[in-house]
């Protein structure tokens, strides 16, 4: 009779994708991979939490288990050499108008700000700044996904915040 409320518990994967997926996306854009490489890591991702969905104990939430696919994916996405410095321009739609287009330059430009502050942190730092602060998983959470105690993912997230009101600061973006 234990078997059957894990059983019950292993969430149907066609569900998890449907509600998990906007979450991954964000996920692995903020760990460093970059947008036109995002889909496909994401499938990558999905793949994997497909294969192991089965031995899924809950042991976790399934948001925390499942940003562990991410997070590993990413890591390694950020270690191969197909990671390159080049930029793909985007057509324009035909028609924008000129408020939209600044608000639109302004948030790219704050992304792509923030992508460059988050390059520049090593990878340990960068997971738990993005876990707690993006994504806002639990101090707990963020420590058992990186697999380190609970001080060092505080100390990690520490230097990590330092780093980026030092950037901002720098930039001239003031200190938040």
């Amino acid at each position: 009779m234990r078997g059957e409320p894990m059983a019950a518990q292993v969430p149907d994967f066609a569900q998890l994708f449907r509600e998990m997926a906007p979450f991954v996306w964000r996920a692995l854009r903020r760990l460093g991979v970059r947008e036109r490489d995002a889909e496909d890591l994401l499938q990558e991702v999905f793949l994997a939490v497909h294969r192991k969905l089965p031995e899924f104990e809950g042991r976790s939430s399934v948001r925390t288990w499942v940003y562990g696919f991410c997070l590993r994916k990413a890591l390694d996405y950020r270690r191969l050499a197909r990671v390159r410095r080049e930029v793909v321009a985007e057509s324009l739609p035909e028609h924008v108008d000129d408020t939209d287009r600044e608000q639109q330059l302004d948030v790219r430009r704050a992304c792509e700000r923030l992508d460059a502050i988050l390059d520049a942190l090593d990878d340990d730092k960068r997971a738990v700044f993005v876990l707690f602060e993006l994504e806002q998983l639990s101090m707990k959470e963020v420590a058992e996904l990186t697999e380190v105690p609970l001080q060092t993912a505080y100390f990690r997230l520490y230097a990590a915040r330092k780093h980026v009101r030092e950037a901002l600061r720098a930039a001239g973006g003031g200190d938040r």
